[in-house]
């Protein structure tokens, strides 16, 4: 979920190329000179930059986990000061949820890369991935309260993991080419999440 716009290190291209290569294939798929031949360089130049391809997914799952995490906290952070709690709260829901739709449009090779091979990890990088995933639902679930004060915890809790789900649905919309256009797509994505979190809020 990057918004940086200089060009991407040799380190970054190699992830790009690991996550769409290791989604579309599986882990076990793909080799280290397939990586390298992405990128333009050699299979063992890849250990210049990377212990192994264990490193590569860690490296991956973890810090998309840190970015979003890091996103949301920005999105939090900017909207202080806004006037009004009520106007604040959904400001900043709006903006979580478009982060969010950020991710799962641009890093869908990602969400992919989660579903299917988290538990390849080890146990200390899957364990940070679930500390850093439980910070980030349990900011979005204090968001969503301060809009809907009559939602219980485990109810918004839950409404939150259902909205995650819609979102990172992207992966199982079909090919880029199928889809409405990026910018249909992520309003679209908005509308529905919103209405998820009114439903529970008994909007």
């Amino acid at each position: 979920m990057a918004t940086r716009t200089d060009a991407p290190t040799r380190r970054e291209q190699i992830l790009k190329e690991a996550a769409r290569l290791f989604a579309e294939r599986g882990f076990h798929g793909v080799g280290v000179d397939e990586i390298g031949a992405a990128v333009g360089i050699s299979g063992p130049g890849l250990y210049r930059h990377f212990a192994g391809k264990d490193a590569m997914l860690a490296e991956l799952l973890v810090g998309i986990s840190e970015q979003l995490l890091t996103g949301a906290k920005r999105r939090l952070a900017e909207a202080e000061g806004v006037a009004g709690s009520g106007a604040g709260a959904e400001a900043v829901l709006d903006s979580l949820i478009e982060g969010h739709i950020d991710f799962a449009l641009d890093d869908r090779p990602l969400i992919t890369l989660h579903d299917r091979e988290l538990d390849r990890l080890r146990d200390a990088d899957r364990k940070m991935v679930r500390q850093l995933q439980r910070q980030y639902v349990e900011l979005w679930v204090g968001v969503v309260r301060e809009v809907y004060p009559a939602v219980a915890e485990p109810s918004a809790r839950s409404a939150v993991h259902s909205v995650f789900g819609l979102l990172n649905s992207t992966p199982h919309l079909g090919r880029p080419g199928s889809l409405p256009g990026r910018t249909v797509t992520a309003e679209l994505l908005h509308r529905m999440a919103r209405g998820a979190f009114a439903a529970v809020g008994g909007e």
